[in-house]
């Protein structure tokens, strides 16, 4: 999953992003309107957590941009602005959800969760490959019934190939599925993690295989 976070308080951004990211979420962060703009031209998103005071301007006018595009990307707006008319203005203006501040990172988790139920419903079931079962909801693979344990950049990894699974998936996709903006990356590091995984699997005795594909990226398929 992959998140756009847009609150310019530094504490109150890194704070949010170590917990998304403990989850197992990508996370792209933006700290103006600007920026964001930028982010979600670049990139897709599952989510965006939108704080409204930002310092060129009122972060609602992030969603007429995203709904011009088509995105029908979930907003939860975190906001100061938590008065009753404030709220109304939010939810009318397009929001999902709107939590005024302070929160606890419990119910804010809880929102997520149940927003992400509505238009990603079909997406959040879990995915089968021969023996191999993903379960994004969850965050768990599993082999056979028994849960397999991957950290969370191989398990964002398997997402994107399961998602595909017998097409080839592009070095760029793969590579957007499972680092943020911030990231630095290697020129080997998603080879690195598609190499671990790889064994995870093949010590799991999962009846699927990661192929290369030269020059483009990479595809999963069941086993001979």
């Amino acid at each position: 999953m992959r998140l756009l976070l847009v609150e310019d308080e530094p504490e109150m951004a890194a704070m949010l992003a170590a917990t998304l990211r403990g989850q197992g979420i990508v996370v792209d962060s933006a700290r103006s309107l600007a920026v964001a703009r930028e982010a979600i031209r670049g990139a897709e998103h599952d989510l965006v957590l939108l704080d409204r005071k930002l310092p060129d301007g009122d972060g609602l006018e992030l969603i007429p941009l995203l709904r011009a595009r088509e995105a029908h990307t979930p907003v939860i707006v975190l906001s100061a602005l938590g008065s009753t008319e404030d709220r109304i203005a939010g939810l009318d203006g397009g929001a999902d959800d709107y939590l005024p501040k302070p929160f606890s990172v419990e119910e804010l988790m809880a929102r997520l969760r149940a927003v992400l139920r509505r238009p990603t419903e079909l997406r959040m079931q879990p995915i089968m490959l021969a023996n191999l079962s993903l379960d994004m909801e969850g965050r768990q693979a599993a082999v056979d019934g028994a849960p397999l344990d991957l950290p969370r950049r191989e398990l964002l990894v398997l997402e994107a190939l399961m998602r595909r699974s017998g097409r080839s998936v592009t070095r760029a996709l793969l590579e957007e599925a499972v680092f943020g903006f911030d990231d630095e990356i290697a020129s080997n590091t998603l080879d690195a993690h598609i190499s671990r995984l790889r064994k995870r699997l093949a010590d799991a005795r999962a009846r699927v295989s990661i192929h290369a594909i030269r020059g483009i990226g990479y595809l999963i398929r069941q086993a001979p």
